[in-house]
């Protein structure tokens, strides 16, 4: 079910955060896959309402089939490390200071008014809605994640919500250019790619590490270098890290 080796799932058996992990990213899995044939049944019926022929018809199914499939596979194989329900962390002596705290009321996103600002922990949440975000001063800024335990990673996922649920019409302040890091407290950062999130696509993007990793890492830093235009400030709703644990013979 999890697509990893046999011999890896035992290296993993005593580590708990891996074993929560995988219980969730079960379930889930189990609940879309259940919902696979209503979901295909729905898409039929729509397809036929609007007079879609036949053959059209089975190829559109198809495709949404293999959609389906591919969400399968990916919860499967990209878990999440970064979800404080797991054991994730901030480390906030080197993480930017949140914008609008201290019981200062900001607007900083229209229409709504705060008396104080969202924690960096907001991104290690699973929720994604209007507001719900970590924000920062100005379009530079950085989060330390500590994640349960040490891991390779392998790519990360960025969410922001998109134009049609914002309630000012607009994501101005969505990251845009950003880099990942894996960091140590004795060793200096290792770059593990920069890349550019972009508005104009789906709201969840994920970003695959860009060099052959020389260790495992238990603490990762996104460092946001430029937003899509918002001078006061910068909201980052979700940060996913994903990747495999350390095996017993890995020596970070």
């Amino acid at each position: 079910m999890s697509g990893l080796p046999e011999e890896e799932l035992q290296s993993r058996g005593n580590s708990q955060p891996w074993l929560e992990q995988m219980r969730e990213l079960k379930e889930t899995a189990a609940q879309v896959s259940a919902a696979r044939g209503n979901i295909l049944q729905a898409v039929r019926e729509v397809l036929g309402d609007h007079g879609v022929q036949e053959e059209k018809r089975e190829e559109i199914l198809q495709l949404t089939q293999a959609a389906i499939k591919k969400v399968l596979e990916n919860y499967h194989q990209m878990p999440d490390w970064a979800l404080e329900a797991i054991g994730a962390a901030i480390d906030k002596e080197r993480t930017s200071k949140s914008y609008g705290g201290q019981g200062k009321k900001t607007w900083w996103l229209p229409p709504f008014s705060f008396s104080s600002a969202n924690p960096p922990e907001t991104i290690l949440q699973p929720r994604i809605a209007p507001g719900d975000c970590w924000p920062f001063q100005g379009s530079r800024g950085h989060v330390v994640i500590r994640l349960p335990e040490q891991i390779w990673p392998t790519a990360f996922t960025i969410w922001h919500i998109s134009a049609a649920v914002s309630p000012s019409g607009e994501v101005s302040s969505a990251p845009k250019e950003f880099a990942v890091s894996g960091v140590d407290e004795a060793t200096a950062e290792t770059l593990l790619g920069t890349f550019t999130y972009d508005v104009h696509k789906e709201i969840a993007q994920t970003f695959h590490v860009q060099k052959e990793l020389p260790r495992t890492f238990r603490y990762i830093k996104f460092q946001v270098q430029s937003n899509w235009g918002n001078p006061e400030y910068t909201c980052v709703y979700r940060v996913q890290v994903h990747g495999k644990t350390a095996s017993p013979n890995d020596h970070p």
